[in-house]
């Protein structure tokens, strides 16, 4: 008994330290896509290259930003106070996200370079994004079907009034 708590502890503990810095890279990851999206200034347009494509598009959707049922009970106690409330909540409801979507053309592929830039760009030495790239491409192909998806990010939103 005293030997599996043990190794459970023992095995917490590595699934905690593995977490950390995997979580520091997805963070990093993150934050950069919108970033670097933005960057590329496509703002409407699109772009078709060799090995890659991308386009922008804004939608206008209704965003829930509040506490429904919370607002639903004032408006039942109090009816002319709620219309007035739920009208400031719809206009701030109103919002326009602008996203870019992107993805490969058929039959193209990153190459270990494409990948390589990105670790370096995220404060790696040359030599380990060297080392680091089997085993993220690795880990990638284990996680994931192929990469034939398109994928997007949120580079910007509007509040409209």
């Amino acid at each position: 008994m005293d030997e599996k708590m043990e190794r459970g502890i023992l095995e917490l503990i590595a699934w905690d330290r593995i977490d950390i810095p995997i979580s520091s890279l997805s963070g990093k990851l993150k934050r950069g896509k919108p970033k670097l999206g933005k960057a590329l200034g496509l703002e409407n347009g699109e772009y078709n290259g060799e090995r890659v494509y991308a386009r922008v598009e804004t939608k206008n959707e209704q965003k829930a930003r509040g506490m429904a049922e919370g607002i639903e009970k004032f408006c039942e106690n109090y009816p002319t106070e709620g219309k007035i409330l739920s009208g400031y909540i719809a206009e701030q409801r109103k919002v326009s996200e602008t996203h870019l979507y992107f993805g490969m053309n058929e039959g193209k592929r990153l190459t270990e370079d494409d990948y390589s830039m990105v670790l370096k760009s995220m404060g790696y030495s040359e030599g380990m994004a060297k080392n680091m790239y089997p085993v993220l491409i690795e880990a990638s192909r284990k996680l994931s079907k192929a990469r034939d998806e398109e994928r997007s990010v949120m580079i910007g939103i509007n509040t409209f009034r």
